[in-house]
């Protein structure tokens, strides 16, 4: 390594500082004996139990789901906040929204906060700073960076003998290794701890391309894999842009094992697919969401997202595989093992949102080892895992026909036969508000200008020959679900799900000033509120359970009762409505004895415990500000703590919950 490459490295990732807090002389132990669980002896009782968090979303199989019952419906309510991490000074600016989710390992809690990604290493018992690791992309890195945010965690690599680490991406693209005693890098993986993952990028680096990553790195085995992210698509300002490959590198010395081509190169399965030869030129396609993988198989699975540009593909004309696909790989080899598009040439922003989350379910008396992809259009498309032969049957069905110029969308998409849709697809008159006869009148006129139609209608001109400016979308742009996801429940074979109905307006016009697209998303448009109003039928927002083993709703509930500003409007003054909960993406978990659900970011700074079999409100634990992560639970010393993410206008927070 070059002198000048050297000191590049020690500039990017030399800054480690071991927390100087003032500490009790227990727990100012050297970090592996803190961090060590306590071992029990001949003449000495068992140590208290302890039960961890070990990956993103509790497990590999991304279930979101703890075993743990110390906290039920006899008690819930007598929580109390344990702690608070305020991460306000983590900067270089507070983060209003951490979208985190922490992981609890041998007695420490890890996660990161700050625009920075910094990474930090809690005590789960008081909330008090162990050690802090700061990464430095470099302004140019930073400042060119897609996802300058917290990301949503760390990732997590042990032997079993003592070798351990923490693996981090950083906004500018880095994948780091760190100790996860003093959050020091680990020597002699990558260069100096490092791995520059701009390093094999397929495409022309420039000021108007992008990549980075926004969810944590996936371990399975000795492998660590990496999915990107991209700009948002939307009103992108060239149509090249960078190929999203995933990648997977060897947790010990950080080389690269293999690579996975979401656009295929010539040559490569799927190449046909992309009509032209328009893979050359493509972009975009990553794997922005979470990962999961069955340890057992040595498989791990990718929610592949859109390829650019998220509302319009005349430029890549075909079904655009892997695009919007869900795809098995050979965790070792990087080897295709199976894959299922779930929609073809997607014109709607519908990516897959959520890490699949894989399940053992027994439909009409066969165990099944299956998997399921929630998404964006509501709906749980569900597979084999091990051979990806859905469930239930999917149909080819036909869809309505792009007349955007140059659009040449398919003429079907796969519509799951089970489980039924979870929130409300297509936009009809039916969907408008009818609270009253006035209020519907007052709908109608206002959406007359739109196009209207059912689930997977194309955008469509801001100046279309039939007069109309732009096509009404249910779900929105961003759902349905989103990067939330659910919680499946392996006891019962019940998944609960988050979701909001919320229209968008899919419209089209070119911008040749702005960008060298034919036609990019449109703003401008808006959809009337009436009388304050949102113009479609409630609930806005929702949580659903389904019995996977059926393939059936088991119930649907608002996520929250009737807002003030709509409960008191004077438009309904005198009428009775139900629950119509909020437009926000409800966030869950369930554990053995509970399913704990907050309505997210936008809604009531609320954590709220509900029965697991009905939804039913238990208890509602106040919160210091709306949830923007995931919550997650764990046990150390015998006590159970919940924690979750908050954010407010001081910067966001981690709260702690457990029994006084």
């Amino acid at each position: 390594m070059s002198s000048k490459v050297g000191l590049i490295v020690a500039a990017l990732f030399g800054a480690v500082l071991l927390a100087a807090c003032s500490r009790s002389p227990e727990s100012s132990k050297p970090p592996a004996a803190a961090m060590a669980a306590p071992a029990p002896t001949a003449a000495a009782p068992s140590a208290a139990p302890r039960v961890d968090w070990p990956y993103y979303r509790g497990n590999l199989a991304s279930q979101h789901y703890s075993p743990l019952d110390q906290i039920n419906a006899s008690n819930v309510s007598k929580l109390e906040v344990a702690w608070r991490f305020a991460t306000a000074n983590y900067g270089p600016k507070p983060e209003a929204r951490n979208e985190t989710t922490p992981l609890m390992i041998n007695g420490v809690l890890y996660t990161t906060v700050g625009t920075t990604r910094n990474v930090v290493a809690v005590d789960p018992k008081g909330g008090e700073l162990l050690w802090v690791w700061r990464p430095n992309d470099g302004e140019a890195r930073y400042k060119a960076a897609p996802r300058k945010t917290s990301g949503r965690g760390v990732a997590r690599w042990s032997d079993g003998a003592g070798h351990d680490r923490l693996f981090v991406v950083t906004p500018g693209f880095y994948l780091a290794a760190l100790d996860p005693d003093t959050g020091r890098p680990v020597p002699g993986f990558g260069e100096n701890g490092v791995v520059d993952l701009m390093i094999g990028v397929r495409g022309e680096v420039t000021a108007k391309t992008s990549i980075g990553n926004s969810s944590p790195a996936l371990v399975i085995g000795d492998v660590v894999i990496v999915g990107p992210a991209h700009d948002v698509g939307m009103r992108p300002p060239s149509k090249k842009n960078l190929k999203g490959d995933v990648r997977g590198y060897d947790v010990r010395s950080g080389k690269l094992l293999w690579t996975f081509h979401t656009i295929p190169a010539k040559g490569e399965p799927g190449y046909e697919t992309w009509l032209d030869g328009s893979a050359e030129t493509a972009s975009n396609a990553g794997v922005w969401a979470p990962m999961s993988a069955d340890a057992e198989l040595g498989f791990v699975y990718l929610p592949v997202e859109a390829p650019l540009a998220d509302t319009f593909g005349g430029m890549r004309p075909g079904n655009n595989l892997y695009g919007n696909s869900l795809v098995c790989l050979d965790a070792k080899t990087g080897q295709v093992v199976w894959h299922y598009q779930i929609i073809h040439h997607d014109i709607w922003d519908w990516d897959n949102p959520t890490s699949p989350i894989l399940m053992d379910i027994v439909v009409d008396g066969k165990p099944i080892k299956a998997v399921a992809q929630i998404t964006k259009q509501a709906f749980v498309y569900t597979f084999d895992r091990t051979n990806g032969k859905p469930v239930w049957p999917i149909e080819e069905r036909p869809v309505a026909k792009s007349d955007v110029p140059g659009e040449i969308t398919s003429p079907t998409q796969p519509f799951p036969t089970k489980p039924p849709a979870f929130d409300r697809q297509g936009f009809t008159d039916d969907d408008l508000i009818d609270f009253t006869p006035a209020l519907r009148a007052e709908a109608i006129e206002g959406t007359k200008t739109f196009r209207k139609g059912p689930i997977f209608t194309p955008g469509s001109l801001a100046n279309a020959v039939d007069g109309t400016s732009g096509t009404l979308m249910l779900p929105s742009f961003t759902g349905g679900a989103n990067w939330e996801g659910g919680s499946f429940d392996p006891e019962t074979g019940v998944l609960y799900i988050g979701s909001y109905t919320q229209p968008s307006i899919a419209v089209l016009h070119p911008e040749p000033e702005f960008s060298d697209m034919k036609y990019i998303a449109g703003g401008g448009a808006t959809l009337p509120w009436l009388n304050g109003l949102p113009v479609v039928k409630p609930p806005y927002g929702r949580i659903t359970a389904i019995d996977m083993n059926k393939g059936e709703i088991k119930f649907q509930i608002a996520n929250g009762p009737t807002p003030k500003e709509i409960a008191e409007n004077t438009a309904l003054k005198g009428l009775t409505i139900p629950p119509t909960g909020r437009t926000t993406r409800a966030v869950t978990l369930v554990t053995k004895t509970l399913l704990f659900t907050a309505e997210g970011w936008g809604g009531r700074p609320l954590l709220t415990a509900r029965d697991k079999a009905t939804g039913d409100v238990i208890a509602e634990l106040p919160l210091p500000g709306p949830v923007g992560g995931l919550p997650m639970t764990y046990m150390v010393d015998g006590k159970q703590y919940v924690v979750v993410s908050v954010g407010g206008p001081n910067g966001a927070e981690l709260v702690a919950f457990a029994f006084p």
